[in-house]
């Protein structure tokens, strides 16, 4: 059926909404040796996730050191004392299962998928991962070499990637954010054994760590097994963290920053902004929607299909714990000059701070943001995350159940206080990013 008017397309859309935002229940406690444990139960599809996220992250290491925590996701793959190195993906592929993990620079996240019935093995393999990895130089190489090769892969020998070293660098001056995740190899290869094992000890442990399990469960049987393979862990000291504030940038900086995998420059303008804990930070997430979030947004509207002065156009959200960073970016089309598609922009942001946007953009956005928000829950991995974010960020598992009320409780003022408060020339740096070609040859030294 066609739905001829907008306002009853809307309402349509919202009744949809409501239908399919069931709250997510679970059930929460902890083992004695500090492990939080969440379980939700959802018989629909004999499949089941199994995950553990430990709230360590790249912020967490040593100014010597970096690139730890990304090591450690690769690290501890490679065996235990139970399972033989190389086995671990052999033995969740052979039973049916998928895995993987993730590293930001606030937490390390690792996950199996498996068939309902091979539950069990899930939680042997994690606990297996938690109470005796195998550490060691042969492990250490191995997974040096591969770090090595998906740093060359990713970022390295990949156009434009390398912008993030120089804009984190610039906006962080004392925040361990100012590095990237995957860090240093020269600090990898400099680290000593009893380093990596330390390391392991002070984060990778059951204080430190939300098992999080979703899917075709029986709750009890789920609890027995979970006492009966984490319980035994020892329990780690104690982790805290020095808080760390970033005095403001006070005034907008230029950089330019040279690579040799491009041939056309681009432009940069990052901001610093709150953490996604703040409660301007869903309207930030917003904006970014609002200027380039789709195809009839507004910067590319404008840059991309009206004046053609751009070939790509975006304005990235990048939330993290402490703090976040706010990027808009273009890469010019037509000759256009790099100081022209900033000012265009520059314009669109403008007209944020200034004015509210139409009533029907809004509704528009907050359709797409509830429609994302239950898409994240479509699978028992995705609600196996979003109960251990809620819970190792928020210290509120429940945060799962309160996104939808955050999403509608931003206003269209909203949206323009926090453009006009965050998105500032004295809040941000520009970067000029150009082909290595264009650096400046050095000087010629007098006689």
């Amino acid at each position: 059926m066609k739905i001829k008017y907008p306002a009853l397309a809307a309402l349509c859309f919202s009744l949809v909404v409501a239908a399919s935002a069931q709250q997510v229940k679970f059930t929460e406690y902890d083992l004695a040796n500090g492990l939080h444990v969440i379980l939700h139960q959802d018989k629909t599809a004999p499949v089941v996730a199994v995950s553990v996220m430990y709230h360590v992250g790249s912020k967490d290491e040593d100014t010597a050191r970096t690139g730890f925590a990304h090591f450690f996701e690769h690290l501890l793959f490679e065996g235990s004392d139970n399972i033989k190195r190389g086995e671990f993906m052999k033995i969740v592929s052979s039973n049916g299962g998928q895995n993987n993990a993730n590293t930001t620079q606030d937490r390390t996240f690792y996950y199996e998928v498996f068939p309902s019935n091979q539950l069990e093995l899930g939680l042997w393999l994690e606990s297996e991962r938690m109470m005796h990895p195998v550490i060691n130089e042969i492990g250490v190489k191995t997974q040096s070499e591969v770090v090595k090769e998906e740093k060359r892969l990713r970022i390295d020998n990949q156009p434009y990637a390398k912008f993030i070293y120089t804009v984190f660098a610039d906006v962080f001056k004392e925040h361990p954010y100012r590095w990237a995740p995957i860090g240093s190899m020269a600090h990898l290869e400099a680290a000593r054994l009893d380093e990596f094992k330390a390391f392991f000890k002070k984060f990778y442990v059951p204080n430190n760590a939300v098992l999080s399990i979703a899917g075709d469960i029986d709750l009890e049987k789920t609890k027995q097994w979970v006492k009966s393979y984490f319980e035994p862990i020892p329990k780690g000291a104690p982790v805290t963290r020095e808080k760390i504030i970033e005095k403001p940038l006070g005034k907008e900086m230029i950089d330019t920053a040279y690579d040799a995998n491009i041939q056309i420059p681009a432009i940069f303008a990052t901001y610093r902004i709150p953490g996604f804990k703040s409660e301007d930070a869903k309207a930030l997430e917003m904006i970014s929607s609002i200027l380039s979030g789709s195809g009839s947004s507004r910067l590319q509207t404008k840059l991309v299909d009206q004046k053609k002065t751009a070939l790509q156009v975006a304005a990235i959200n990048y939330p993290l714990e402490d703090y976040g960073l706010y990027i808009t970016l273009a890469l010019p089309n037509n000759g256009a000059s790099l100081d022209d598609l900033l000012k265009d922009i520059d314009a669109e942001v403008a007209d944020l701070q200034k004015n509210l946007i139409s009533e029907t953009e809004y509704q528009k956005l907050q359709n797409q943001f509830e429609n994302a928000f239950i898409n994240s829950s479509n699978t028992m991995l995705g609600v196996a995350q979003n109960l251990a974010v809620g819970y190792t960020f928020y210290n509120n598992t429940n945060h799962v159940n309160d996104e939808l009320k955050v999403i509608r409780g931003v206003t269209r003022e909203k949206i323009r206080e926090v453009a006009a408060r965050y998105l500032t020339k004295d809040n941000r740096v520009v970067l000029r990013y150009e082909p290595e070609s264009a650096r400046p040859a050095p000087a010629q030294k007098g006689f």
